[in-house]
Order: structure tokens, then C-alpha cells, then sequence
């Protein structure tokens, strides 16, 4: 190890992970991806929320009402996990339920008015809990970042071009 890999340290002591290791870009991904979600589950707790509800209320949001079929496709929820998620955030509130005139059995899930501001709230506590995550980088890094993140993981969740 170089005397420059060592100055990368706070302390400048050498890392307790084998060089190796820290140039494994999957290992980076997956120790970062368990500090993030660690961060970001309890700041939510905080708030008395879970990335599920926010990603439920984001999608509802964005692209507007929605079966709860359309809601897990578009949040990535599993089908059988989205019932509880939606039974929660409809006991708070956050969503109302109606029947679809079109097929009367399944609903429309619809954001409330209390649900777009405690989604305009839990916006305000993801930037900042996200400001905690990418601290060490500039603005421009977090940019670039997040954009070279987006572009992995679009390059390995796009469906194979059919031959």
C-alpha cells in the first residue's frame, strides 16, 4: 500500500480492509448500499414512515392514480407486500381507496391531500439524510455520481433487445 492510499484514511492509518477489497467496485456498492439503507430506514422511522410509503406516494404523485397492481409495478413493491403498505398510509390517511367504475373488483389508489404534504415533508428529510450520505462529495460529484449510478443500473434492469 502507498503512503497515499494510507493519507486517504482520516486518522492516515492504513484500512482495515485488504486492498483488494476496497477496488472491488461490487464490494464499494454493497457496503455503501448497507450504510445508505441503514441511514435512511431509521431517518425515516424518525418520521414514522418507510421507503415503501414514500415510494407509494412518490408514484401516486408522479403518475396519478393507480390500481394496487400498477403500484407495485411501478414502485417495485412485491404484489403480496403492497396490500400492508397501502392498509398502512389509508390508516394515516395518506391514500384513499375507491372502487374502479371499470372493473369493481380492484381499487384506484389515490394520494390525499395529507399524503402529498407528508410526502412534500418526507422529500425534506430524504435531502437531508442524502446531504449526510454524500458529504464528503461536492455538488458536482453528487451530480456526476448519481448520474453514473443511473446509468448502472439502467444498463443491468433494461430487457434484452428480443432477437
Amino acid at each position: 500500500m502507498t503512503g497515499a492510499e494510507a493519507a486517504d484514511l482520516p486518522d492516515g492509518s492504513a484500512p482495515r480492509t485488504p486492498h483488494r477489497l476496497r477496488r472491488r467496485a461490487s464490494r464499494l456498492l454493497s457496503q455503501l448500499t448497507m450504510r445508505s439503507d441503514r441511514l435512511i430506514t431509521e431517518g425515516l422511522a424518525r418520521a414514522d414512515a418507510r421507503k415503501w410509503h414514500y415510494a407509494v406516494l412518490a408514484s401516486l404523485q408522479e403518475y396519478g392514480p393507480g390500481s394496487q397492481a400498477e403500484l407495485s409495478k411501478r414502485s417495485g413493491i412485491h404484489r403480496s407486500d403492497m396490500v400492508g403498505v397501502l392498509n398502512e398510509l389509508a390508516e394515516r390517511d395518506l391514500v384513499e381507496r375507491a372502487p374502479d367504475p371499470a372493473d369493481r373488483r380492484r381499487n384506484i389508489i389515490t394520494i390525499s391531500a395529507r399524503g402529498r404534504r407528508h410526502l412534500h415533508h418526507l422529500d425534506k428529510l430524504l435531502d437531508d439524510l442524502h446531504d449526510d450520505l454524500l458529504a464528503p462529495l461536492n455538488p458536482a460529484e453528487r451530480d456526476q455520481f448519481v448520474h453514473l449510478l443511473t446509468r448502472l443500473l439502467d444498463h443491468h434492469t433494461q430487457a434484452p433487445e428480443p432477437a
